[in-house]
């Protein structure tokens, strides 16, 4: 586990509300001086504590009115190497190695219905892959992980 510093609690923090800002503003905005806050990014990426600079996108919007939470049961032995190829797969937005009765949780985000229907059969196609269970999303409370509050 890598040990956090408050400056470097105070640059994540602003960097999840806003990744597209300068060194500059990050640094008016915590109240340190930028070659600080470089050297701080740089101890963070060399790190591997931030792992990329993104956006977030409100899926909606674009078109994704699905959400679904798939629980996926695979034959022993092939579970890593089935999950990679799930998270290959192109509607899927995670997968998770999971305890409990079942092996992974798929969650992925479609445009419609018959997106939707193709993405259990393609699962089952999968050589290893034994059972599926679809829940769709019916109303999104939160979704959002970038943990602002939890680094304040």
């Amino acid at each position: 586990m890598f040990a956090l510093d408050e400056i470097d609690k105070k640059i994540l923090a602003e960097l999840l509300l806003n990744s597209n800002r300068s060194n500059r503003e990050l640094a008016r905005a915590i109240g340190v001086s930028a070659a600080t806050v470089i050297n701080h990014i740089q101890r963070l990426e060399s790190a591997g504590v931030i792992t990329d600079y993104t956006v977030m996108l409100d899926f909606e919007r674009l078109g994704f009115e699905l959400t679904v939470i798939m629980t996926v049961t695979v034959n022993r032995g092939k579970l890593l190497e089935t999950q990679g190829e799930i998270a290959k797969l192109p509607y899927v937005c995670a997968v998770y190695d999971v305890t409990g009765a079942i092996d992974s949780i798929v969650i992925a985000k479609f445009r419609n219905r018959r997106e939707l229907s193709e993405f259990p059969k393609d699962l089952l196609a999968m050589e290893y892959v034994e059972r599926t269970n679809t829940h769709v999303v019916l109303n999104t409370i939160k979704e959002d992980f970038r943990m602002i509050n939890n680094l304040r």
